[in-house]
């Protein structure tokens, strides 16, 4: 190949880089918005015959994806941990094996969820009216995914909507573009109708706009506040419907009556897995001054036993970040906080190897405020910000004094309290002596409050994300001629409609009575021809 051409085929390729070793894993040929045109045109044409598809059979031929992905688990655990830099073991966890659960719960459940409902009468002056309500696939859905959880979060999008019954176009982020071709991989080898489903690699600054141009019927958006906010702008224009997840700033509350070394442990877990790149991670914990020492002894025993390193054996426990860009933030939200009046409580070690890049230590600051960005913004990183306080009510002001409610947990023995804490907490998932696994819970609706984004995602609430509701009114006396309140109008015909709403709501029942002899003297007009 002559080297200029070689150069413009480069060009019109993103490479995907190892961001702990910036060895290129691949390329992956950039997609042109004409490209995207086509796809939705295709995807149209394709939806049409796939909405007609009973559950059964479509769930038969998804099924071949969950098998393709237990097949290739191993191998998909490592490419994620290559793309995205997270360890294999929390690749394993929370994408590989949360997709399988997903799609498992989700080719089961889609009949069930998604069945037609049947309304009562409202009144009984339209006693002969009966509804049903039925869910109405969009048509062609966009995807937009994230780079922190490259398999699980589309994954649980994906089949969702392909189970309502519509198309799907997939954009994956584009420093994870080998996870978004794992995924493809997996669909294809469903073998569905030509055109149902598509992977397209556009920039993000591209391709939300080419989307909304191009006639989505819905977007489905994961990533960052502004760029959430933008895309909603941009749906305006044409009143498309949207759903964005769009992070959080998740606070944890240890209870006085916490058991310690369990929730130590939860915010290890929470709060440094995918090396702190969780929208639903901890980022702000607030602990009883009583339970204060004894959890913070323990959290930096164990901060500091965190292996930080590039994962060859499997006894690794935190990977690198994906982005040398979010490293960044990390370190302007430390620099920030300690320049503010926090310290350092605990810190582990990390990998000191001029050929290893994006790797930052597990860190626990405390001295820390709501003035300072580690705890008012969402810092993405493995780092974890704690206050002391003297009750449950400060407790409970301080996680919600946040402009994100994503998610947020409560450790307490008193299953009752905790509870009642969790109800006054303005978050979308709120996990008792646990945090983050409701991102895992195939049945548990995923999304947040305030600008953590608008709709939700998972079980049966991303099913109704996935489809209309269309209601179909039929009548049981379709024999009769008219209904009351139909031309041609009366002077009787008067008295008749306002007897029927005395005898509704009348005060006493001689105005009941009243009114329903005034409704009986034109009930016969239902039943003639004039």
């Amino acid at each position: 190949m002559p080297q200029e051409a070689a150069l413009i085929t480069r060009e019109a390729q993103t490479p995907s880089v190892n961001p702990a070793t910036k060895e290129i894993l691949g390329y992956t040929p950039v997609n042109s918005v004409e490209d995207l045109k086509q796809a939705i045109r295709q995807a149209r044409a394709a939806q049409k015959v796939w909405a007609v598809y009973p559950f059964q059979k479509r769930a038969k031929i998804l099924k071949r994806t969950r098998d393709y992905l237990v097949e290739h688990a191993s191998e998909w655990a490592e490419i994620v941990s290559h793309d995205n830099g997270k360890v294999r073991l929390d690749a394993l966890i929370t994408d590989v094996l949360s997709s399988a659960i997903s799609m498992s719960y989700y080719l089961k459940h889609a009949k069930k969820l998604l069945k037609d409902k049947k309304i009562r009468p409202g009144s009984l002056l339209l006693f002969n009216k009966y509804s049903i309500i039925i869910r109405v696939p969009f048509g062609v859905v966009g995807i937009i995914s994230p780079w922190n959880y490259p398999i699980t979060i589309p994954f649980h999008e994906i089949i969702l909507g392909l189970m309502s019954g519509n198309a799907v176009i997939f954009k994956t982020a584009t420093e994870t573009q080998m996870a978004g071709k794992a995924i493809k991989a997996a669909i294809e080898n469903a073998d569905l109708p030509d055109g149902l489903f598509a992977f397209i690699n556009m920039p993000g600054r591209v391709a939300g706009d080419a989307f909304f141009d191009n006639g989505i019927d819905k977007l489905f958006f994961t990533g960052s506040v502004p760029v959430g906010k933008r895309l909603m702008a941009k749906a305006a224009q044409t009143l498309t419907p949207v759903s964005l997840e769009l992070g959080g700033n998740d606070p944890v509350i240890i209870c006085e009556d916490a058991d310690p070394e369990r929730a130590v442990m939860g915010t290890l877990w929470a709060g440094f897995s995918n090396t702190g790149q969780t929208c639903g991670g901890v980022e702000r914990v607030y602990v009883h001054e009583n339970i204060y020492d004894r959890y913070m002894k323990l959290l930096k025993e164990k901060v500091e036993s965190l292996r930080v390193g590039y994962d060859t054996d499997f006894n690794v426990d935190v990977g690198a970040m994906t982005t040398s860009e979010q490293v960044e933030v990390v370190k302007t939200h430390i620099k920030d906080a300690l320049e503010k009046g926090a310290v350092i409580f605990a810190r582990s070690k990390a990998p000191d190897d001029p050929n290893l890049h994006n790797f930052l230590p597990a860190m626990v600051l405390t001295n820390v405020n709501h003035e300072m960005l580690l705890m008012k913004e969402e810092t993405f990183g493995p780092v974890v910000g704690v206050m002391k306080v003297k009750t449950m009510e400060e407790a409970i002001a301080l996680a919600n004094d946040s402009s994100m409610g994503l998610s947020a947990s409560i450790w307490s023995k008193n299953q009752k309290n905790a509870e009642k804490i969790a109800r006054q907490i303005q978050a979308g998932s709120v996990m008792i002596n646990d945090h983050l696994s409701s991102h895992g819970m195939a049945e548990t609706p995923w999304g947040g409050f305030k600008e953590s984004g608008i709709g939700r995602t998972h079980g049966e609430f991303g099913f109704l994300e996935m489809t209309q509701p269309k209601v179909i009114v039929k009548d049981r006396l379709s024999f009769a001629k008219r209904d009351l309140w139909w031309h041609p109008y009366s002077k009787k015909l008067y008295d008749g409609i306002l007897g029927s709403l005395n005898l509704l709501y009348g005060k006493n029942m001689g105005a009941r009575l009243k009114g329903l002899w005034k409704l009986l003297k034109i009930v016969p007009r239902m039943f003639k021809t004039e």
